[in-house]
This record gives C-alpha cells, structure tokens and sequence, in this order.
C-alpha cells in the first residue's frame, strides 16, 4: 500500500483541481494521499509586508473546506490537512481535518507566534493528536518545535530542505525527538538511507510534493532504497497511517 503524505491541492488561485491529481496517484499505484491548500491560496506569500484582512481569510475557509469536500467524494482515501495562517482558526479544526499545514519560508510573512490564539491552536493541535507538517525558517522550526509545541506530532517535509537543511537540524536535534518525523518529498536517498541508519524506518514518511514532482517520480526513489519488505511499508505508509490513526 502506498499514501502520498504531501500534495497540493486547490481549486481557487492555484488550480491543481483534485480531477489533476487523481491520475497521477494512481499511476504510482497510490491507495490515498494527504492533501494541503497551495500557499497562494492561504496568503500573499509574495508580500512581506502582507496584512491579513476578510479577502484572504474566506479563500482560506474556501481552500481548506475544498479538501474536506474532495475527501467525502474520493475514490481514493484521502487524508485533507487544515492550512493555519494568522488568524489561528483553531475551531476549524474539528470539522474533519486529519492533520495541519504550517507553512512559510524566511522571505515571506511571518506567523504571528505572540499571538495567544497561536497558543491556543496548537493546543488544540495537540489535543486531536493532529500531526503537523511544518515548514519554517531554521530559527522559527527550533523556537516551534522546543519551545511552543514540544508536545506536538511533527512532520518536517523535504527532510528539512526548506527549513535550514536536513543537517543542520541533525546537529540541532531535532530528529532525536520522538514526535518528530519526516518526509522524502524532494530529498535525496543519501538523506533517506542517513535518516533511516540513524533514526530507523518508523519515522519516514513518503510524500512527493507534487507539482513540483510527481508520485510516481518520488516513489521509484524511495524504492531504490532496497528497503526489507516491513521496512518499505512503514515508509510508504504505516507510519502516516498510525499518525492519522491517532488523529482519528
């Protein structure tokens, strides 16, 4: 069995429509996948300066209901992930949403962390055993991951490739961590067979990040591997299962 633990998928700015992504799943031989609203139709991420106002706040309602949509009428079993922006809507998050998107990179705008209905979010987070698939700055994932939210299931995504680097926060330890997991969407094998001899299999998650790479594509290097059979499974989709599993 296989699950594609990171797409985007939207209908509103974007466009990657659930109807684009569905052959493409099946072609790599997926059973279901976990689906994110795209980050153009979350906020401006092209404006640093960007203020949150009603506009952005309904496309974000729009995008994230889209996905909860998309999961009820699927063929495949899909997993949608509620996306979190500053207006920290943590009351959404009981309608259906089997883990959370949070998301930006050091030339975008920031999350507003002082915000006590951050805090709140995360608790909220916490207490529906939601896994997080967070991608921040390597200051930001450190102050998330140590300080807010060290109770908090933790995806980093691309192995850390957007949040500093997968080394630097092997030196941080941040893979240590128990809660924290992983995904190979865009990562090398060298980061996957490391990741794997150090922390082993049972904190590996497949995702392909698609659109910028596809299931298929990202599949045939994790099975390049070589992985032993139960190994395999757990990368491809044991480990995803059990975390959605605890969300349910």
């Amino acid at each position: 069995m296989v699950i594609d633990s990171h797409i985007h998928c939207g209908s509103l700015k974007h466009r990657l429509p659930y109807e684009m992504i569905k052959p493409l799943l099946h072609q790599a031989g997926c059973r279901g996948a976990s689906l994110f609203a795209p980050v153009e139709d979350i906020y401006d991420r092209y404006n640093p300066n960007f203020v949150d106002n009603d506009h952005w706040r309904e496309n974000r309602r729009l995008a994230n209901e889209y996905l909860l949509d998309v999961a009820r009428s699927a063929d495949l079993t899909i997993f949608p992930y509620f996306f979190v922006w500053n207006d920290f809507a943590y009351e959404e998050l009981d309608l259906g949403f089997r883990g959370v998107k949070w998301h930006r990179h050091d030339y975008e705008p920031v999350y507003h962390y002082h915000d006590p209905r951050c805090a709140k979010t995360i608790e909220r987070i916490v207490e529906l055993s939601l896994p997080i698939v967070l991608e921040e700055s390597y200051r930001n994932t450190l102050m998330f991951m140590f300080e807010l939210a060290r109770e908090a299931t933790v995806i980093i995504p691309h192995m850390g490739g957007l949040n500093g680097g997968y080394r630097p926060l092997e030196s941080a330890g941040v893979f240590k961590r128990e809660r924290v997991y992983a995904d190979t969407a865009l990562a090398s094998t060298y980061e996957m067979r490391h990741f794997l001899d150090n922390y082993g299999p049972a904190r590996l998650i497949f995702g392909s990040d698609f659109p910028f790479s596809t299931p298929r594509y990202e599949l045939d290097k994790v099975l390049s591997l070589n992985l032993p059979e139960e190994d395999l499974g757990l990368v491809t989709s044991g480990n995803i299962l059990r975390l959605i599993g605890d969300a349910g």
